[in-house]
């Protein structure tokens, strides 16, 4: 029954009645509400516990059916047990309820670092619309900014044919996925799909170009940045000063040269 000192028992302690047992592998069932969708490669994990056997518990919690035992948190644990050709694991029983069993499946493998954006943005998504959260709370119990909770949910709202367009185009990283489910429709989605897809971008490059499809459209006004240039007489040299706002007099272009000069004068 040994195991790593980390959230399993952050997790099982949150249980008064969590009891340490081993379970025969043939009573245990997957979670029907698992965040992750794609289980992996196990070879390396079977041939961990077939060596050494399960060395960290399953969480588990009595299923519906009499004798049965549903798993919260460890699904991949107990597939590489089956194929390791074990005949019991260590599981921790817990009694908790259908919001718990999905915060503690979904903080689990979000610790674990192993979720593809879509995963987290559904678990994190289920939280709050299936259970009630606010993004505040998901923000707490799962150990991450608000902003990013509020993110997830948005890339969740994403249609499905966007999502599958998605995976067949290779786009898997969540920023750019972003930049994908923030266009107006599904139309400029797809074509926003297919610009990433046929050219590598950045978070930044991808955001540039969404501004700069739009400036050229004309479907909204965009405000570029104002940027003062000056040629000195020395050759092949220039002087750029770059503000955040489109409009910019005179006088705030001589403040800001006499503040760099400033600084210079006194580093």
């Amino acid at each position: 029954m040994r195991h790593d000192a980390h959230y399993v028992e952050e997790l099982s302690s949150q249980s008064p009645a969590a009891i340490g047992r081993m379970i025969s592998i043939e009573q245990l069932d997957p979670n029907p509400e698992q965040p992750r969708v794609e289980i992996g490669d196990l070879t390396e994990l079977t041939t961990s516990v077939r060596e050494k056997g399960v060395l960290e518990p399953l969480l588990v919690k009595p299923s519906a059916l009499k004798g049965r035992w549903m798993i919260i948190a460890g699904e991949r644990r107990w597939r590489a047990a089956r194929a390791a050709g074990l005949r019991e694991v260590p599981c921790i029983e817990m009694d908790v309820d259908e919001a718990a069993v999905a915060e503690i499946a979904l903080i689990e493998n979000m610790q674990r670092k192993d979720l593809t954006p879509w995963e987290e943005a559904d678990g994190l998504a289920a939280l709050c619309h299936r259970y009630g959260y606010t993004h505040e709370e998901v923000s707490k119990k799962v150990g991450k900014s608000r902003s990013t909770v509020t993110e997830a949910i948005t890339l969740a709202a994403i249609p499905e044919e966007i999502r599958e367009e998605c995976r067949r185009a290779d786009i898997h990283v969540k920023s750019l996925l972003l930049q994908v489910v923030r266009q107006s429709d599904i139309k400029t989605m797809q074509e926003m799909i297919k610009v990433i897809a046929n050219k590598e971008f950045t978070r930044d490059e991808a955001r540039a170009l969404i501004r700069e499809r739009k400036y050229r459209e004309g479907n909204v006004e965009v405000s570029r940045p104002f940027t003062f240039k000056y040629h000195l007489p020395t050759p092949n040299v220039k002087v750029e000063v770059r503000f955040q706002k489109a409009e910019v007099d005179k006088a705030e272009i001589v403040e800001a040269l006499k503040s760099v000069l400033t600084e210079l004068e006194n580093s």
